[in-house]
């Protein structure tokens, strides 16, 4: 009688861990990898004599499917030659195939817009084929081949070259979007395959400021020196271990100078833990690429040292307090730089920490949008008004159920305006999946840095309130569509926008 009532015990017990954990989400695993290109653009003789060849580096990330093909975004930058300042967004496709032990077959196709810094870049829109051989090893791979690029509305830029690339593997995991806001205890989720060590994340929303240092002039003449441009971006990091990290920022300047200007980098850092991890340290150095608004960085090539001083606000959210440079390696372009900003530290997809002081976790909503915007009748400066075009990469994270933060950062394409770009933030707010879990309405205020292409945006602070709809087509895509208007403060753009396109959402979980 003794074994039948403990079997009993066993089986309902087993029962209800089962019963348990078929309640919570499942968690799924999305291959990917991330990869930095280089390739030397011939450029056109235009208003530079023997013009230098551009220096074209790109920061991509792909996810793949079926060990096969993949797809992605990826941003590019110049950093060699005579166009700092040059810019582009764009679409990855492609197909990668092993053909023979370790050696691979990688054909591809880019398709994008930008430019800047007085290139003849048409109204931004540029393809970007390719074929490369390339091989695998442990922990990485590296590639190279034929690439032809070609920024074929009313651009001049076009030609054939080598491109080198470096490839690595970077899946995630990730449970479907109808999973976010919903909350476990820690426990519960020790007996699911959560339990694992979690990823270590941050996102920064700052302000940053170059105080010039430099004799360096701007392209029309202005002296700089003692100038202070003011910048506002995001930064993201992704941590290794207790201390090592690496980031990625991007800024764009909204004022001090005329619009265009724009950096991105990355780079790596060490964290120190003081106060009981109340108080924290942070040391980075960065490389990038950067440029526009008038200011000469030669090839656009940039070195960021920093240092920055963080102290807690509340739960995982810190004051952040900046100090450090922004230069070429030979200072023509040299700034002293200082930034205030709030920091958002993430423990994400795993429950198992050494020193566990977390009781719960919640899922959160996360959307990465890839959009084509439309600016009716966008003023210009000197250029008759016409439409503008523009590709556009936003990313939402989800505060709640239904208010969301956004970041956006685009470039035009078509329509004569090929160096114009932004870069935004702000908040949203959206309804409940209806109509049978299919559609939701949403409205969202952005606002922030954007300049180039002879827009008229002034200094470059501009804001763009919207509203839209949502379309579930997966588990994991939506379509998007959304209208709403554009202005810019102390320049005349001052136009109705729609814009279409298509959502990647998921969930992650988070400690809490």
């Amino acid at each position: 009688m003794k074994k039948v009532f403990t079997l009993c015990l066993m089986l309902i017990t087993y029962q209800c861990m089962i019963s348990q954990n078929e309640n919570i989400p499942k968690k799924r695993t999305q291959n990917g990898f991330a990869k930095i290109d280089f390739l030397s653009i011939k450029m056109p003789i235009t208003t530079i004599p023997d013009e230098q060849n551009m220096g074209f580096t790109g920061i991509h990330y792909n996810l793949t499917f079926n060990d096969l093909w993949y797809t992605g975004v990826g941003l590019y930058g110049a950093v060699s030659g005579n166009r700092g300042g040059f810019f582009t967004l764009g679409v990855n496709a492609g197909i990668k195939k092993e053909i023979y032990k370790n050696i691979y077959l990688d054909t591809g196709f880019h398709f994008g817009g930008g430019g800047g810094a007085g290139a003849p870049d048409g109204g931004g829109a540029f393809i970007l084929p390719h074929v490369n051989l390339g091989y695998n090893f442990k922990n990485f791979s590296i590639n190279t081949g034929y690439s032809y690029v070609n920024f074929f509305d009313n651009g001049l830029i076009k030609g054939h070259q080598l491109n080198f690339g470096l490839e690595v593997p970077l899946n995630f995991n990730y449970s479907y979007s109808n999973n976010k806001e919903k909350e476990y205890d820690i426990n519960e989720l020790k007996q699911t395959t959560w339990n694992a060590t979690p990823k270590r994340n941050a996102i920064m929303f700052h302000f940053n400021n170059l105080n010039v240092l430099s004799d360096a002039k701007a392209s029309n003449g202005e002296i700089l020196k003692g100038k202070t441009i003011n910048l506002a971006g995001f930064e993201f990091s992704s941590y290794l271990n207790k201390n090592w990290f690496t980031f990625v920022k991007v800024d764009g300047a909204y004022n001090g100078i005329r619009a265009g200007y724009m950096d991105v980098f990355v780079g790596a850092g060490y964290l120190a833990n003081f106060n009981k991890n109340r108080t924290k340290i942070a040391a980075k150095f960065g490389i990038g690429a950067g440029g526009g608004g008038g200011v000469d960085t030669k090839g656009g090539f940039l070195l960021y040292p920093d240092i920055s001083l963080e102290q807690k606000l509340f739960n995982d959210i810190y004051v952040s307090l900046n100090k450090g440079y922004l230069l070429t390696p030979n200072k023509d372009f040299y700034t002293s730089t200082f930034g205030l900003g709030i920091k958002y530290y993430v423990n994400r997809n795993g429950v198992k920490l050494e020193e566990n002081n977390f009781k719960k976790a919640k899922f959160k909503g996360l959307d990465v949008i890839v959009k084509h915007d439309v600016y009716f009748n966008a003023e210009r400066e000197t250029d008759p008004t016409e439409n503008m075009h523009q590709i556009s990469l936003q990313v939402n994270l989800d505060l709640n159920k239904n208010v969301f933060l956004a970041a956006q950062t685009s470039f035009a394409n078509f329509g004569n305006a090929g160096a114009y770009g932004e870069g935004l933030l702000g908040l949203g707010a959206k309804t409940n999946m209806l109509f049978n879990n299919t559609t939701s309405f949403f409205t969202q205020f952005i606002g922030g840095a954007a300049g180039g292409g002879n827009i008229s945006t002034g200094e470059g602070l501009i804001f763009k309130p919207s509203a839209g709809i949502n379309y579930k087509v997966s588990n994991t895509l939506n379509l998007r569509a959304a209208g709403g208007f554009v202005s810019a403060k102390g320049g005349t753009l001052s136009s109705p926008f729609i814009n279409f396109g298509i959502s990647y959402h998921l969930s992650f979980l988070k400690l809490k």
